[in-house]
């Protein structure tokens, strides 16, 4: 009896696949071919241990070893004389935190003082960068003739290397033969002679701009990459609904971007409230009382005055309160979507 070539073609079809499932079963139960041997040797098991075991290393020296360091430090008394063997310091234990909490003595109440001001910096220039990001983003949204070029300059800020743009910023705003006077008082005649941008109530203002302009771009560029996830078929379908731009915003665009939003604005929340490299560069490392940043107070007490103890103590609060205010917000996030999805 001959077997037409369709019959043997199915056949050879069904013994393929038997074999494939045997094969996959194999693998499955840890019989396949070598795979047995492997898994005994535990080859498989810790690779993905190697692979992150450098960056595992580096995380432990780079961030957990100074904070261990730090920590310690807090409870001693530690100047420039026991620098060269700090873990021989006198201990103190609390001492530090107490004089540090104490508002009525100078320390306490320069550190409260510089908390005030880091509140309202980081309000300010948060709600700013954000609602800038969110505006470029939307405006930009669909690609048109010219967003390209738009959105390549709208991210130079965020690729140009800190100090130099603060750099910049520092020269526009001298009193003297800063270019931001120049406009003001020479080609506009808005001031009536030299505004001092560095020092004074301006500083503090002067502080929030320049931080403004190195941080919003982030913001836009984080919301843009949320915008391209929504289908377009939502906003023409709300269109023929009669729903305006203003209206498309408000119930289609943020309610769609709140993932994206809960993550930036943390991130944007703890880079701002511990900004140093603005106020250093600009203020030349001693920054007037009304633009002081908890960062520049800290580095005063440990590095101009010496006193790394209670330098060390002010970061261990700061590191608390950052730890607590992203644990209420996560914890408060996830609630509201809990509640959303029930």
């Amino acid at each position: 009896m001959t077997i037409s070539p369709i019959a043997r073609g199915a056949a050879g079809n069904d013994t393929e696949t038997r074999r494939r499932r045997k094969i996959s079963k194999g693998l499955q139960s840890g019989k396949g071919p070598g795979n047995g041997k492997a898994l005994k040797n535990g080859r498989y098991r810790w690779t993905p241990y190697v692979f992150l075991l450098p960056a595992l290393v580096l995380e432990l020296v780079v961030h957990f070893g100074p904070m261990l360091a730090g920590l310690a430090m807090s409870a001693m008394k530690l100047t420039q004389y026991q620098l060269a063997q700090w873990w021989q310091a006198p201990f103190t234990g609390a001492d530090n935190y107490k004089a540090v909490l104490d508002f009525d003595q100078p320390v306490g109440t320069s550190l409260l003082s510089s908390f005030l001001v880091t509140l309202g910096f980081t309000s300010v220039v948060l709600a700013v960068s954000w609602s800038m990001g969110l505006a470029a983003a939307v405006s930009l949204q669909h690609t048109r003739r010219g967003t390209g070029i738009l959105r390549t300059l709208f991210l130079i800020p965020y690729a140009l290397p800190a100090f130099a743009a603060v750099i910049t910023w520092r020269f526009l705003l001298q009193r003297d033969n800063g270019m931001l006077n120049h406009i003001l008082v020479d080609q506009l005649g808005v001031l009536d002679s030299n505004a001092f941008f560095l020092i004074g109530s301006n500083s503090f203002w002067s502080q929030c701009v320049v931080a403004i302009w190195r941080l919003w771009p982030f913001a836009f560029l984080m919301i843009m990459a949320g915008l391209q996830s929504i289908p377009d078929e939502v906003y023409e379908a709300s269109s023929l609904d009669g729903a305006g731009p203003w209206r498309q915003l408000r119930e289609i665009t943020l309610p769609m971007l709140a993932p994206v939003n809960q993550v930036l604005l943390l991130v944007m929340f703890l880079w701002t409230f511990k900004e140093f490299e603005t106020p250093y560069v600009l203020f030349g490392g001693s920054a007037p009382k009304e633009a002081r940043l908890l960062s520049v107070e800290i580095y005063q007490n440990s590095f101009v005055t010496w006193n790394f103890g209670l330098g060390s103590a002010m970061s261990v609060l700061l590191l608390l309160f950052l730890l607590l205010v992203t644990g209420t917000y996560l914890a408060v996030t996830r609630r509201r979507a809990s509640l959303y999805e029930a």
